[in-house]
């Protein structure tokens, strides 16, 4: 039924959305140069953009664009690929600007769902965006999507978890398997992995020199069968047995959770989840809408706290000093091509290069698009976590309807049959199949 739902988003698209390029209808036609006053709408996928981004995102959207207003939609990761479909194919359901996964980007791009605004390129950075989502927002040398953000997944871990039970920070990817496994008991996860968590058990895969396909010559093949893959695969199905109690039925939704609950000992998540950490000995019961000094204060001294408890590092690779090779989260954004307020969508993607909103970015723990403030994310532990992690960071293949593989949720059902018991070279068989008639 997943399949069936799903199949065809580029080719649905097509038929419906306005050919590359092309745009939706204009809003310029106020006879004077400037747009002629909208009510814009932008969606956001998940809470990585914060309240304090979404507000400065408004207020001057709406002081650069005299009589216009924005409407920020947050929309929920999981299923987001289906309600894109809808939503962009119709000239009445489209949000004007648009946040999609990096994965996702080529498929949509592809399809005509997004206005060519090739036009920004240079003015909002160039040569200094992330080139890797770049990359995956063009057809044809043509700009349909540019980098949002990226976030480089690194490892959260309970200071006073890891004393109790005697263990140090791991320096290689396998001392971390056995640091989890130790870490494991019946009440407290030794590492947070649910059984859909595809994100996270990339880094396995690609550090052991596999991938999920690879392209021959104009075909996809499915990859999660060759022996390196397997490898990788093999490590995750030992975790899933031995190193997690995570739902394996579940996806890698909020781990800070579990952790802020004393039941997982570490869980690995973009650094920006250091806002999210909350843990019960530090809590210092203040109303989350009180604005007084004294709640400023009492939130920095819980803040501090949670700190104190909480260590991260990124997560190592197979040999001690160098580093895994992560999945690169993040998003592009885009305009719409079915919008009829083409040159306000264009104003917000402005006021999103600003420096002042890319400096926001980075100060709340995630890669700006344009690295040319990535500085401005610090240099503390956190910091120093989300650049190293980032370093061998890789995306999905670059397949024209790899958007249709996470919207059919072929990984999240793969990597739950590993963690369910399903042998991992039969798993891996069953998906190649799979992978090889959704990318072909």
């Amino acid at each position: 039924m997943l399949r069936f739902a799903a199949v065809g988003v580029a080719a649905a698209l097509t038929l419906t959305a306005c050919s590359q390029g092309d745009g939706g209808s204009d809003d310029d036609a106020t006879g004077n140069g400037t747009p002629e006053p909208a009510t814009i709408k932008l969606w956001l996928n998940g809470t990585d953009t914060g309240d304090a981004l979404r507000e400065y995102l408004v207020t001057t959207f709406e002081k650069e664009n005299p009589g216009s207003k924005l409407v920020i939609e947050e929309q929920d990761w999981s299923g987001l690929v289906p309600r894109l479909q809808t939503a962009l194919a119709s000239e009445e359901q489209t949000p004007d600007v648009v946040e999609i996964g990096n994965t996702q980007s080529a498929t949509f791009t592809y399809a005509g769902a997004f206005s060519d605004i090739s036009d920004l390129y240079t003015e909002v950075g160039d040569a200094k965006l992330l080139q890797g989502f770049v990359d995956a927002g063009m057809v044809d040398g043509k700009n349909y999507a540019l980098p949002y953000y990226s976030g480089a997944r690194a490892v959260f871990y309970n200071k006073d978890m890891f004393a109790a039970a005697g263990v140090e920070v791991p320096t290689t990817l396998a001392e971390f398997n056995e640091t989890a496994k130790k870490l494991q008991s019946d009440a407290v996860s030794g590492f947070w992995f649910p059984g859909q968590d595809w994100y996270n058990g990339a880094t396995w895969l690609y550090t052991a020199g596999g991938d999920f396909a690879v392209q021959d010559g104009d075909q996809w093949k499915g990859a999660l069968s060759d022996p390196k893959s397997v490898e990788g695969l093999e490590q995750v199905a030992d975790l899933f047995a031995n190193a997690t109690n995570a739902p394996a039925d579940a996806d890698s939704n909020e781990p800070w959770v579990p952790f802020n609950a004393g039941q997982a000992a570490m869980f690995s998540a973009p650094t920006w989840a250091r806002w999210s950490i909350d843990l019960p000995q530090c809590n210092k019961g203040v109303d989350p809408d009180d604005t007084s000094d004294e709640a400023k204060a009492l939130r920095g001294e819980q803040q501090a706290c949670n700190e104190e408890h909480t260590g991260i590092f990124a997560m190592p690779g197979t040999t001690k000093g160098e580093f895994a090779t992560a999945f690169a989260g993040g998003s592009n954004i885009a305009v719409a091509a079915k919008s009829k307020n083409q040159e306000l969508a264009k104003n917000l993607i402005r006021i999103i290069y600003s420096p002042e909103f890319q400096q926001m970015l980075g100060q709340n723990g995630l890669i700006p698009g344009n690295t040319e403030y990535t500085s401005s994310m610090g240099d503390d532990v956190y910091a120093q976590a989300a650049v190293s992690a980032a370093i061998n960071a890789k995306l999905t293949p670059a397949a024209e309807k790899w958007a249709d593989v996470e919207g059919d949720r072929i990984l999240e059902d793969f990597f739950q049959q590993i963690a369910t018991g399903t042998p991992v070279e039969q798993a891996a068989a069953d998906a190649d199949k799979l992978l090889e008639d959704t990318l072909n």
